[in-house]
């Protein structure tokens, strides 16, 4: 059978089950996923040359790590070649651009140094997401960064995160696409700390702080994100679940969001976004696979994966939900990590879009548990990998041949690199 024939018997066991798979690769190329810059070097950036520290951290050497911006921006470009669906870039604070040597440290960044990453999404088609660097970086004291006792150092990372505010209302304006601004920070405390409540009012205040810089809602969405425990601060960490998600909750405007290696290994992220959707009219995610904790490992198409993407399409919330992914392996091919990343959260969510969720709902509405097990258990079985392979072709790529371009690019780019 050729490939229009596997769709097209596809399509019509798909029909059987009243999904119109046409319908659903259509909404998916409307989506927009959030491309992270970081997996390319590591989250280093352009803005120090020491190693990562604050929480952070990354394992493995493998060759061809983007050194510069021009590298970094032609290794995505070969992974936006290699993906389907439609896209965003998100970038961090860190990655600014200076041109002729001319240095801003974190609190004095503006959008021009950012001119070049606005012209590449533009280039391109692309929306633009950002994060303020909350680590790496001399003025990190004792772990913290906006709850630190120091006046100094809270003030730096306050400027730092106003700056940051600045430069996503320009992205947005600029790109025409809202940007999703998160806040992240690695404080907290590598032992029992003496007073866990002083260090959540500084924090809550400093973040208020930063909100507080002037800006468009519908252009700028800002976000709180939390943690369990970082490298350094496992015994403490200052914007924790409960502090993240109350703090969303009591400010106007600001946005919860989850990255699903963040959480301990008994929590998943799929019984958290319903719930979030109740309350929130938007929420945002960091699409992650943790093993045993947040070690940022690539996004497959596993259990996990597909159990978020199908509470997003069963709550109609597409609209409402910002995603985005994040992790960075250092010990694999890093355009192959992008693309296999991507590419699994699209077909979450095109699983998820194919999936008879108002009749499987019905189901369970009339308590009819035993049939609602074997239909879900049947979907698993339906030609999905069709589907799948005829949305790569709608979106101008391909299910098969890809990871030969990843190699002909290791040989040509990667491998030249020092």
């Amino acid at each position: 059978m050729t490939a229009d024939e596997r769709y097209a018997a596809a399509r019509e066991q798909y029909r059987e089950t009243g999904v119109d798979t046409d319908r659903a690769m259509a909404r998916l190329r409307e989506v927009p996923v959030s491309l992270h810059c970081w997996q390319g070097d590591e989250v280093t950036g352009f803005d120090h040359d020491g190693p990562l520290t604050g929480g952070i951290q990354t394992t493995g050497n493998y060759p061809g790590k983007a050194r510069t911006p021009e590298e970094l921006m032609a290794d995505l470009d070969e992974v936006l070649k290699l993906t389907p669906g439609r896209k965003k870039l998100n970038l961090h604070a860190s990655y600014a651009i200076f041109e002729d040597g001319r240095f801003a440290d974190r609190d004095r960044l503006e959008p021009k140094h950012f001119e070049k990453w606005v012209e590449y999404a533009k280039e391109r088609g692309l929306g633009l997401d950002f994060n303020p660097t909350f680590f790496s970086h001399e003025r990190i004291r004792d772990g913290l960064t906006l709850s630190s006792p120091d006046e100094t150092v809270r003030r730096f990372w306050i400027d730092h995160g106003k700056a940051c505010i600045r430069i996503s209302e320009y992205f947005a304006r600029e790109t025409g696409v809202p940007c999703v601004m998160n806040i992240w920070t690695g404080d907290g405390s590598k032992d029992i700390p003496a007073d866990r409540l002083g260090p959540r009012e500084r924090y809550r205040a400093a973040i208020e702080e930063i909100l507080a810089e002037p800006h468009d809602p519908g252009l700028v969405k800002p976000c709180v994100e939390s943690k369990v425990f970082g490298i350094g601060v496992e015994s403490y960490t200052v914007g924790s679940g409960e502090f993240a998600l109350s703090f969303a909750a009591t400010h106007e405007g600001c946005l919860p969001l989850m990255d699903n290696g963040h959480y301990h290994p008994t929590e998943v992220v799929s019984d958290k976004i319903p719930a979030l959707l109740a309350f929130f009219p938007e929420i945002a995610l960091h699409i992650t696979r943790p093993v045993r904790w947040d070690s940022d490992h690539v996004v497959l198409f596993d259990d996990e994966t597909r159990e978020m993407a199908k509470e997003i399409v069963r709550s109609d919330a597409l609209g409402r939900v910002h995603m985005a992914l994040d992790y960075f392996d250092a010990g694999i091919n890093r355009i192959s990590a992008w693309t296999v990343g991507f590419r699994s959260w699209q077909k979450a969510l095109l699983f998820a879009l194919c999936t008879p969720h108002e009749e499987l709902k019905r189901l369970q509405d009339a308590g009819n548990w035993t049939e609602l097990m074997v239909r879900q258990e049947a979907v698993k079985m339906l030609p999905f990998g069709d589907v799948w392979s005829e949305y790569c072709r709608s979106c101008g790529t391909s299910e098969e041949g890809w990871f030969a371009q990843v190699k002909r690019y290791e040989a040509d780019v990667l491998a030249k690199r020092g």
